[in-house]
C-alpha cells in the first residue's frame, strides 16, 4: 500500500507517477517490470520510489485495487442500465470489455492490456476481501430479485456468484482469442440461461428425487 509520502504528493506529481507506472505495467509482464523505467518516465530519483511503495508488487497491488474500484463503479452503472436484471447485466459487462479505444473507458482499456500480458496472474489473491462479494455488496440493492426462486441473501449470493464466474470465464477467453469474441458471447448467453432456468427437464420430480437420494 502507498506510504504517506506518496499520498501527500501534489496531485500533478502523483498522477505523473501513476501514469508512468500504468504505462510500464500495461506494456511489460509483471515479472519484467522495471522500476528504473517507471522512475525515469515519471522524472523522479529512484530512491523516491521506495518512499512511495515498498516494491513493485506493492505498487502493482495498488493499481489493481484502483482498477477494481473503478470496475465496481462501472458495473453499478450497468446494473442500473439493465434495470436490475442480473443476467442482462452480465451480457452488458461482457460487451463493455469488447470495446476498443476510443469507444471504451481508458481505465478499462488499461485493465484489458494488463490482463493480456499477465494471463496466469491470480488477481483475487492480491485484493483484500472476496472480489465477488465486494461486487455484489455494491449493487445488491439495485438488483431485481423478484423472479428468483428465493430472495434470501444466501441464495442471491450463490446465483450472483455463478453468473460472475460465467462472465469472468467468457472475458478471459475473449482476451486470449479476441477474434472469437462473438462465439464466447453466445457461450455466455447459454450458460446464463442454464443458471436462469436450470439444467433439469421441467416437472421431473423423479430426477430430482434420485439426485437427492444419491447425495
Amino acid at each position: 500500500m502507498p506510504m504517506d509520502t506518496f499520498l501527500r504528493l501534489p496531485e500533478e506529481k502523483r498522477n505523473r507517477f501513476l501514469n508512468a507506472a500504468w504505462k510500464e505495467f500495461t506494456h511489460t509482464s509483471f515479472a519484467d517490470v522495471s522500476i528504473n523505467k517507471i522512475v525515469h518516465q515519471a522524472g523522479i530519483p529512484r530512491g523516491s520510489f521506495y518512499q512511495y511503495f515498498a516494491d513493485k508488487r506493492d505498487l502493482f497491488v495498488y493499481l489493481i485495487e484502483d482498477m477494481h474500484e473503478r470496475f465496481l463503479s462501472s458495473y453499478a452503472k450497468l446494473v442500473a442500465k439493465s434495470h436490475g436484471d442480473l443476467f442482462k447485466t452480465q451480457l452488458l459487462a461482457f460487451d463493455s470489455f469488447q470495446r476498443r479505444p476510443p469507444e471504451c473507458d481508458p481505465y478499462l482499456d488499461r485493465c484489458l492490456r494488463l490482463l493480456r500480458i499477465n494471463p496466469g496472474i491470480d488477481l483475487q489473491k492480491m485484493l483484500e476481501g472476496n472480489p465477488g462479494n465486494l461486487l455484489l455488496a455494491g449493487v445488491v440493492e439495485q438488483l431485481d430479485t423478484s423472479a428468483l426462486r428465493q430472495q434470501n441473501s444466501e441464495f442471491v449470493r450463490h446465483v450472483f456468484s455463478l453468473t460472475v464466474m460465467a462472465l469472468g470465464s467468457a472475458i478471459m477467453d475473449s482476451l486470449m482469442m479476441p477474434e472469437r469474441c462473438e462465439e464466447y458471447r453466445r457461450d455466455l448467453e447459454s450458460r446464463l440461461e442454464i443458471i436462469q432456468r436450470g439444467c433439469l427437464r421441467p416437472c421431473d420430480p423423479v430426477s430430482v428425487g434420485a439426485l437427492k437420494e444419491e447425495l
